[in-house]
């Protein structure tokens, strides 16, 4: 059964402790977003609240997949370029699929919904994100049209001696 979009939804307690335990499930099974195991939602909650005041600001717009069953199973933040000369692209970050739902194509479905919206935003030419190398995630973003424009090797350090490339990607609207 697909999940159910919605962008920009009213930001409950229940939807906050929707993304904190996916967030926190996604981290511990592995998922590159921003954390590394072993992770609690206490430790994600402060990265949470930024976004979400981000999003009460205007800077930020949340879309969100809930699952048959009502629960938040993905998530993306499509965040404004706040540099003058590159408000005409928009970042994409913190996309995840909880783990119970992984290989059903919910991750297709989110960047797809993802570029659905971005499409509805005035001036909004391109959607850029990064990902963590060493995991495969680049060819999984080239498969839903993303294009690899950069890497920074050895920029993210997830454990001593453990350093991966960031991978910039691209994917153009226009």
């Amino acid at each position: 059964m697909p999940l159910t979009f919605t962008l920009d939804p009213e930001v409950t307690r229940r939807l906050r402790d929707g993304i904190l335990d996916l967030w926190a499930d996604v981290t511990e099974a592995g998922g590159a977003v921003g954390f590394v195991p072993p992770v609690t939602r206490e430790d994600i909650r402060p990265t949470l609240l930024r976004q979400f005041a981000d999003m009460a600001e205007g800077r930020s717009r949340l879309l969100v997949g809930h699952d048959e069953e009502g629960e938040v199973a993905a998530t993306a933040f499509l965040t404004r370029n706040t540099h003058p000369l590159m408000t005409h692209w928009i970042w994409l970050y913190t996309v995840m699929v909880h783990p119970r739902h992984q290989g059903k194509g919910y991750g297709r479905d989110l960047l797809a919904a993802a570029e659905r919206s971005a499409r509805t935003l005035d001036g909004v030419e391109a959607i850029r994100l990064t990902c963590r190398g060493g995991l495969g995630l680049e060819r999984f973003y080239a498969a839903c049209g993303y294009k690899e424009v950069g890497r920074v090797p050895g920029a993210i350090r997830v454990a001593p001696g453990d350093d991966r490339d960031d991978v910039i990607m691209l994917l153009p609207l226009t």
